[in-house]
């Protein structure tokens, strides 16, 4: 159970039914429509849910899980994450990765230089941004861009970066 990946976050109740509407997680919120079960992350275990229903609100998600019928059955898990296994995420094209996976990576200039440690990325329209926290604990910015991020390894958690004039 420890390779679950969040794909939602139960952010309150609807109506007295026992259905609750999502925040999403993910960047294809249709693949709702595809799960048969997510697992309810209680922090020290996993809950089997099997969805019933999905509908959607806004940019929300609405679902409906089996036996759960009651709003006092699902009320107690609101801001509860829902998990699937990562052999269910939805798959990545090439230079694509999730966030996760980049998360906590080392940083190199193209000349070998340690930058730091990736410790966030922003997501824009234009493109994601990473976050690299330096030795001297700076923050450097550096957009996702071919000219700028050379090469990802996500297994040995390294990136190899170009620093274009002005980043620094």
């Amino acid at each position: 159970m420890d390779n679950l990946i969040r794909v939602g976050v139960i952010t309150s109740t609807h109506g007295i039914k026992g259905e609750v509407k999502v925040f999403p997680t993910t960047d294809d919120i249709k693949r709702f429509e595809d799960l048969k079960q997510v697992y309810l992350d209680l922090g020290k275990e996993y809950k089997p849910l099997k969805i019933e229903q999905v509908r959607y609100f806004k940019q929300l998600v609405i679902l409906k899980f089996e036996d759960i019928n009651d709003i006092n059955d699902i009320e107690k898990y609101k801001g509860k994450d829902l998990l699937i296994p990562r052999d269910e995420a939805i798959e990545l094209k090439e230079d694509e990765y999730f966030i996760f996976d980049l998360l906590d990576s080392e940083v190199y200039t193209e000349d070998g230089t340690k930058l730091g440690i990736l410790t966030e990325v922003l997501t824009s329209a234009a493109n994601d941004v990473y976050v690299v926290k330096t030795k001297e604990n700076k923050e450097v910015l550096l957009p996702s861009i071919k000219e700028c991020i050379l090469d990802i390894d996500t297994t040995n958690k390294k990136i190899i970066v170009h620093l274009m004039d002005g980043l620094i």
